[in-house]
């Protein structure tokens, strides 16, 4: 039996790794769950699959969640905070970790299950693009198994040779292709994206996802994150990189061989197949998700993306290629831009601006601790608030 701890078990990710795994009783068990603020689903999950431990964000949820439990029979541990977080990440029982918190909240336990050793399934990005190295190092100084769960990781993964000690070039590699549906303003005339509201952006043509995420995949920030995700993952620098806008997203992503042989992991578009995977790995197990029918799909179209219309996607390539704590920088700006759009206070276009003033005014350096590389998440928010802010008053 694998013991299994989700962290963010009310997002998206969290809801198809508890469908996935309730086909697969006898496999897997729920050690623990965590949502930050959801308490009646958090409490629901509770009731159907009877983890030990449920973590929340703060002292009252943890309060609502323990009234709600109890009054219907569930003994479930609760506890709160980011302390109670890395605890169920490392417990001595727990097999896997699911890490799927969005954002910067997610590093510390993702981390915590990393140095622990364990099977760290990574739906959380923002581990990676902020300490890059430091979560790198982690896995391989304690023996922990690094298995990503973005759709495009996943495919990657899939398609490249087991061996390849990201270093893919060594492996026969010639470029990693990361495929991206382009989003809901694939097609929209550039000059008309000021006038995006946060119900447009969140209308995603291929997949179901959380708000944050949604705006994300509009202005391609998500595949700039992944490109620099893929970056850590295997090895592999900027250039050896590239996106490849694929509105049907039924080809997750694609890898490119020396000898003009490119692999591509295809499927419907539903996470619980990249999850089902990372979750039996080296074995597989059934996803729920149905079988690709490809005569029904019977197109596949393709084009390079336009850095005019995403140009948070060109933000994140210049990142990248600088280094050190600028993805720490990059990732810290776009959260609050993006939450800030997502409270109506700044329009659909300013998010890029946002962005690009945070990386030109805020010094970058080494990533050299986790403690440095949350300071500069620190600095970064701050600027992008005041930089907000000034806009506003203007």
């Amino acid at each position: 039996m694998q013991y299994i701890t989700i962290l963010g078990a009310t997002g998206s990710i969290g809801v198809s790794t508890l469908d996935v795994l309730a086909r697969h009783p006898e496999q897997y068990s729920v050690y623990a769950l965590s949502a930050h603020s959801r308490v009646a689903e958090l409490a629901a999950q509770c009731l159907q699959f009877r983890p030990r431990r449920a973590v929340v964000g703060t002292a009252d949820a943890a309060l609502e969640l323990t009234r709600l439990l109890r009054g219907q029979g569930v003994d479930t541990q609760v506890e709160y905070g980011e302390e109670a977080l890395c605890a169920i990440a490392s417990a001595p029982q727990v097999t896997g970790v699911m890490a799927a918190i969005v954002g910067a909240a997610g590093l510390a336990p993702t981390l915590a299950a990393a140095r622990a050793g364990k099977k760290v399934l990574l739906a959380n990005k923002e581990a990676l693009v902020m300490s890059g190295q430091l979560f790198i190092d982690a896995v391989h100084d304690n023996g922990a198994v690094l298995l990503p769960i973005d759709s495009e990781h996943n495919a990657i993964f899939q398609c490249m040779p087991h061996a390849h000690g990201r270093a893919p070039g060594a492996a026969g590699v010639a470029k990693i292709v990361l495929t991206a549906s382009g989003g809901p303003f694939l097609t929209r005339d550039v000059e008309t994206l000021d006038t995006v509201t946060p119900d447009q952006a969140c209308k995603h043509p291929t997949w179901a996802m959380g708000r944050k995420i949604s705006v994300d995949s509009a202005t391609m920030m998500n595949k700039g994150l992944e490109v620099i995700e893929a970056h850590w993952l295997f090895g592999a620098p900027a250039d050896q990189i590239e996106v490849l806008i694929h509105p049907q997203s039924v080809i997750h992503s694609m890898v490119s061989y020396i000898d003009g042989s490119v692999l591509a992991q295809l499927g419907n578009p539903d996470m619980r197949t990249p999850i089902a995977h990372a979750l039996a790995y080296p074995q597989r197990i059934a996803s729920g998700v149905a079988q690709l029918d490809l005569a029904q799909v019977a197109t596949l179209q393709f084009e390079r993306p336009d850095f005019r219309r995403f140009p948070c996607l060109a933000l994140a390539f210049d990142a990248l290629r600088a280094g050190g704590t600028a993805p720490a920088l990059l990732n810290a700006a776009n959260e609050v831009a993006v939450q800030a759009f997502l409270d109506e206070r700044i329009g659909f276009r300013q998010i890029d601006r946002v962005i690009a003033h945070v990386i030109e005014t805020v010094p970058h350096g080494a990533a050299s601790s986790i403690e440095a590389v949350m300071e500069q998440d620190r600095l970064a928010r701050a600027a992008a608030q005041a930089y907000i802010a000034q806009r506003l008053a203007a």
